[in-house]
């Protein structure tokens, strides 16, 4: 096994490329691996994050007739911006999805969608063989239950493919709160969808903005 480590191992937004994979409604229905809503919640927070780090995102849906359109939670994220709907199972079978990929010149393939064993773990799998270096984002992405979930990402592991939570992406990819230009950004998306840790925020900026009483 070739281990993914040091420095140059990290996520750079200059070099990153995110794929959201069939957020749709007839996925969430049998979803049982995460709670729906927080599905949805990480899943919308990732779309930020990249958006924040001007980090290329390819939206695609499978069969969108009959499975519903992507989350409008998403795609309000990237407006006007085309879908690419599938008949492929396998996203990384469809040469629309796979060069939209290869046109933005990045090297690092960010992954999530439902279902973690089927939709992510096949192009995730395929990918990795094609010499891809390919992190899956595990909650914004979920299965059909939890042992389907979890079978998968040690599939995905033992192919040789990264795992990570959206928050952990984001961060990567900030590295430096002397970043200015996405600080501010990052901070408004953690106080929409980190839940404690943004309300954290907000009680500390109460704090530091209240003032003592004299004695």
């Amino acid at each position: 096994m070739t281990f993914r480590n040091g420095l140059a191992s990290l996520l750079r937004p200059e070099d990153s490329v995110l794929v959201l994979i069939d957020h749709q409604p007839f996925q969430l229905t049998n979803l049982n691996s995460h709670d729906p809503h927080m599905a949805v919640n990480n899943a919308t927070a990732l779309a930020k994050a990249a958006k924040a780090f001007n980090v290329p995102t390819i939206l695609t849906s499978v069969i969108a007739e009959r499975g519903g359109l992507i989350f409008p939670q998403i795609t309000d994220v990237f407006p006007g911006q085309e879908v690419i709907d599938r008949t492929f199972v396998n996203t990384w079978e469809d040469s629309k999805v796979v060069n939209a990929v290869k046109a933005t010149g990045r090297k690092q393939l960010i992954i999530a969608g439902l279902w973690t064993e089927v939709c992510v773990a096949m192009p995730v799998i395929q990918a990795l063989g094609e010499g891809w270096d390919v992190t899956v984002v595990t909650d914004a992405s979920g299965g059909i239950s939890v042992e389907a979930h979890e079978v998968a990402i040690q599939r995905m592991i033992a192919a040789g493919a990264n795992m990570m939570t959206w928050l952990a992406v984001m961060a990567e990819w900030q590295r430096d709160w002397a970043r200015l230009e996405t600080a501010g950004k990052v901070t408004e998306i953690l106080i929409q969808h980190a839940a404690g840790s943004g309300i954290a925020y907000l009680w500390e900026q109460q704090l530091l903005n209240t003032p003592v009483p004299k004695s």
